[in-house]
């Protein structure tokens, strides 16, 4: 019994000593970071882009 508990001991130190699981959560956090600031850009890129559309579209219609 105590060499399965020994056992048990060894490859719980084993498993929260690894560090192969960091690098995924880091990868994860830079992609929402740039996500979260695409989300952000696009409000603004939106309603520049709707205002150029409108006023190229009153140019056109005061124009024609």
């Amino acid at each position: 019994m105590q060499i399965y508990l020994s056992n048990f001991g060894f490859a719980l130190r084993k498993l929260l000593i690894r560090e192969d699981g960091q690098d995924l959560v880091e990868y994860a956090l830079v992609v929402a970071l740039i996500a979260l600031g695409a989300t952000a850009g696009m409000n603004t890129v939106a309603s520049d882009i709707s205002s150029a559309f409108s006023g190229l579209g009153s140019s056109l219609s005061s124009n024609v």
